[in-house]
């Protein structure tokens, strides 16, 4: 017979009694037990959506005041995709694209209507959510995940949403009150508890749903969506108190900054919606916004972190992907302009996150990656199939402790389109746009990760502009039936345009 493996212990180790030395061996037997049952198990799945939040963050190093301590301390475990970008720079379209893992140029999404159940050619589309569904997960949501109403074959359950984005019984703006503006577009400080706020109360049921749903026998996906930063930027004194006015660093905007832009370029990201450039800068009202959109930031972070603590005080950490991005960026001054709506790196780059079991943690990878590539990488992650047309790639291999021979193998563009014909595509140094007229621009984001100096007209990068051209999609998918909120001359809205203009002046 074989002795017991504890038995053949001497009777006394170091001060430690034969009874003593038998349960720590049995702790150590249980532990590797447990934590070999947790491997062989599907792992749970929590995805954090961020609305309009481009890359002031910490560990992006978008802004330097930017306060983001539990964003960062989850880029600390898990991997920080740096030269992530959304695939198309508005909410709608961006958001279709991830969830069902098709470009806009092979949808026909590319604005903000109609949603993809309204329209034949995506109609019956299987989202990541059904997908996981399908393969034995359990779904459910809350906050702002699809654009617009929640799409409710994707999901067992979506819980309501509760509180407010504006005080209630406040109809007034309280900063930006431009006649004839849009009621969406404000920001400032609100005399409000935080506990009230929408967002607020998504962050808090997840929070509290997250152990319910880990006493289940099925694994889940649970995704949840933040209104904030988006407009209306609205937060309370305990956040604008981070960043005082009167030190404040504003993004730079060079005079002359469009002068090397085609024209193109400049019609397609006008937004009738969005406050004038000249105006916000005139009125000081630029300064406001920025401390506005700052302190919302530093709100969502501490959401972020209630939803973070959660899965650690469950004991989940070791059995649970976290993924966190934004849908896209935001201009605040950058290349004269306000809102999204642009093929310029401050709206395409945006946060990209992803932490759990197996996967390296503080790593940093700078390969060109897209909000596309979240779905094969989760279903991959995950074990299941990965469904086949899917445009986006599988981060797996970024992932892992071999990510720098990976990174170095990876050869795939991250490519965002603003309408049919007009492409940005970036690769590891450089950022190239191509527009439907032919218009081009080029930039060298390891000298100008600012986007101030166009070289699409240097002849000594002629190689480097073919090479990505090869990237610019070969077909572009027609708007889809509906197809509106461009807020784009380029696309038949420039009355509004117009109207804007003119309150601009």
């Amino acid at each position: 017979m074989m002795p017991n493996a504890a038995d053949s212990f001497p009777k006394v180790a170091n001060g430690l009694s034969h009874a003593m030395i038998r349960s720590i061996f049995l702790v150590i037997l249980l532990a590797t037990s447990v934590a070999v049952t947790r491997a062989a198990e599907p792992p749970n799945v929590v995805l954090v959506a961020i609305d309009d939040l481009n890359d002031w963050v910490g560990c992006l190093g978008g802004h330097p005041q930017v306060q983001t301590p539990q964003i960062d301390k989850l880029a600390a475990r898990g991997v920080n995709f740096t030269n992530a970008h959304c695939q198309a720079p508005i909410c709608n379209p961006s958001r279709i694209s991830m969830l069902l893992g098709k470009l806009p140029s092979t949808t026909g999404h590319y604005f903000l209507a109609p949603g993809f159940r309204d329209v034949d050619v995506t109609r019956d589309a299987v989202t990541m959510f059904q997908h996981f569904r399908a393969g034995g997960y359990r779904a459910e949501s809350m906050g702002k995940v699809f654009h617009g109403p929640s799409d409710a074959a994707s999901f067992d359950h979506v819980q309501r949403s509760r509180g407010y984005r504006r005080p209630p019984g406040k109809t007034e703006k309280l900063r930006y009150r431009v006649p004839g503006s849009h009621p969406a577009w404000d920001w400032g400080q609100i005399d409000a508890a935080d506990e009230d706020q929408r967002d607020y109360h998504t962050a808090a049921w997840a929070a509290k749903r997250i152990p319910e749903l880990a006493k289940r026998d099925e694994p889940f996906f649970l995704a949840i969506g933040f209104h904030l930063p988006h407009v209306p930027i609205y937060a309370t004194k305990k956040w604008f108190d981070k960043y005082p006015l009167q030190t404040l660093v504003m993004p730079p905007a060079p005079r002359g900054d469009l002068d090397d832009v085609p024209e193109i370029a400049v019609q397609l990201s006008l937004n009738p919606t969005a406050p004038r450039y000249e105006w916000m800068k005139d009125s000081g009202e630029d300064k406001h916004a920025v401390q506005a959109y700052l302190a919302s930031i530093s709100f969502v972070d501490h959401l972020v972190g209630m939803v973070t603590d959660s899965i650690a005080a469950a004991g989940l950490d070791e059995n649970t992907i976290v993924v966190l991005f934004s849908d896209h960026g935001f201009h605040l001054g950058e290349k004269k302009k306000w809102a999204k709506r642009s093929l310029w790196q401050r709206t395409t780059r945006v946060p990209l996150i992803v932490a759990g079991p197996g996967i390296v943690g503080g790593a940093v990878c700078d390969a060109p990656v897209g909000l596309i590539d979240v779905y094969p990488t989760l279903a991959e992650r995950c074990r299941l199939p990965v469904p086949e047309g899917l445009d986006g790639h599988s981060l797996s291999g970024l992932l892992n402790e071999l990510q720098n021979d990976a990174a170095s193998a990876w050869n795939h563009p991250a490519i965002c389109t603003f309408g049919p014909g007009n492409h940005s595509i970036h690769s590891r140094d450089y950022h190239y746009i191509r527009y439907r007229d032919g218009s081009e621009e080029l930039y060298d984001h390891r000298r100008d990760s600012e986007e101030h100096n166009n070289l699409a007209g240097d002849p000594t990068l002629a190689a480097i502009i073919a090479e990505h051209r090869k990237w610019v999609p070969a077909h572009d998918a027609p708007l889809v039936p509906g197809s509106r909120g461009s807020d784009s001359p380029l696309y038949g809205e420039a009355e509004g345009l117009q109207q804007a203009m003119k309150r601009g002046k």
